[in-house]
């Protein structure tokens, strides 16, 4: 760190991208003093307390990734993680500097990135790094039906079980299906959506995973409900889907595909439906102002959270499908809602903290994750991803 960072009334005047255009940053160094840096616009307001110099250099290098490393290794603490990220967010560039694009830490998460493809082999390796942590992991935070997207609290739901009830209902009516249609769900998580289509619709299920966890899961859960004769859980890549169904549904699986396969997703989607089939999707996307420079390079998730995950863009999304021959029919967007289901995740990890601990993920996991679910819903709450739920049908 140069002498000019260690100045306190200009350690953040020296560092490239500090430069605030709306908002408000309040840097706690590790002398005590604080700088604050005021944008000419109303924003965001957060504080973060510097406990190692190095926290600018990181970030200064890297970006936001940079920033999150040094997060997860205690050069920094704040009090309202997700306010830091909607403020960053609010903030960035439309594209990175060449400065920052051609750093060489920059440049290897890239190619790190790029090295862990969705192929048939190595998308279960992927999938495994995050689904696989364990469901006693995951059913401390989740809510009890262990659905792992975005709810709707949009139609007056407070609790967070009653509200990813109502985002299963709003899919469903994007399809209607009427008793006894059949219904492929390419992703099925922990098995949440499969068992309300079956209760509420009378629908039968095909749900596919290539998660073990999950799939053991899933089929738990469906046998202890009695329907084993409507839901059928199978743990297989949705490449190998066989036979035609009424209609479809994928909830926040596109993320995991890749972009060098969307073209063929959007196919086996078209594919296996019958014609006049529907088909709902839940996808997270990235603007369309943003995506060239997003998919040239590799974020904080990507490297640390969801190897080989991908967000598309609207625009991607509605190109693909209409290759396939599937029709844009209705959209809805869940961005805000999805920033307050992290937020509610959030509340609930950290007060299973000790719990998390006793299945043996130490502080440092469990600081990457603390800054996961703020950086997710910092970005939700800045408008630079949303959530959309989008019926399709095919032509």
């Amino acid at each position: 760190m140069s002498a000019g960072l260690m100045d306190d009334r200009h350690a953040g005047a020296h560092i490239p991208g500090w430069r605030l255009r709306a908002g408000r940053l309040d840097i706690v160094l590790p002398t005590g003093r604080t700088v604050r840096l005021t944008g000419r616009a109303p924003g965001p307001e957060a504080t973060i307390v510097l406990h190692r110099w190095r926290a600018l250099r990181r970030f200064a290098t890297g970006g936001i990734v940079g920033f999150g490393e040094s997060y997860v290794d205690g050069d920094w603490d704040s009090e309202d993680l997700p306010a830091v990220i909607e403020l960053a967010a609010g903030n960035l560039p439309r594209s990175p500097s060449l400065y920052r694009r051609l750093s060489p830490w920059r440049v290897a998460d890239r190619l790190s990135h790029l090295r862990r493809p969705n192929s048939r082999a190595g998308a279960p390796k992927n999938i495994a790094a995050h689904y696989d942590l364990g469901n006693a992991f995951y059913a401390l935070w989740l809510d009890p039906s262990m659905t792992y997207s975005a709810a709707s609290f949009s139609g007056g739901a407070n609790d967070l079980e009653s509200a990813q009830r109502e985002k299963n209902r709003r899919l469903l009516d994007l399809i209607d299906p009427a008793p006894g249609e059949t219904i492929i769900e390419l992703g099925c998580g922990w098995g949440g959506f499969a068992l309300q289509a079956a209760r509420e619709r009378d629908v039968r299920v095909t749900a596919l995973t290539i998660s073990r966890s999950q799939h053991e899961e899933a089929r738990r859960r469906v046998a202890a409900a009695g329907l084993n004769e409507r839901i059928d859980v199978q743990l297989r890549d949705y490449r190998d889907v066989a036979g035609r169904f009424d209609h479809a549904v994928s909830i926040e699986m596109i993320e995991a595909v890749g972009e060098h396969l969307w073209r063929d997703y959007f196919g086996r989607v078209a594919g296996c439906l019958r014609d006049g089939g529907r088909f709902a999707l839940q996808a997270i996307v990235i603007e369309d102002t943003r995506f060239d420079a997003y998919r040239r390079s590799a974020d904080f998730i990507q490297k640390h959270i969801f190897p080989g995950g991908m967000l598309p863009s609207p625009d991607t999304v509605r190109t693909h499908a209409a290759a396939a021959g599937l029709s844009w029919q209705k959209d809805v967007s869940l961005g805000a809602d999805y920033a307050e289901t992290l937020a509610q995740w959030r509340a609930r990890f950290e007060a299973a903290a000790d719990r998390v601990a006793a299945l043996g993920f130490d502080d440092r996991f469990r600081r990457c994750w603390r800054f996961y679910l703020a950086y997710c819903e910092g970005a939700f709450r800045a408008g630079n991803i949303d959530t959309l739920q989008v019926g399709f049908a095919r032509r």
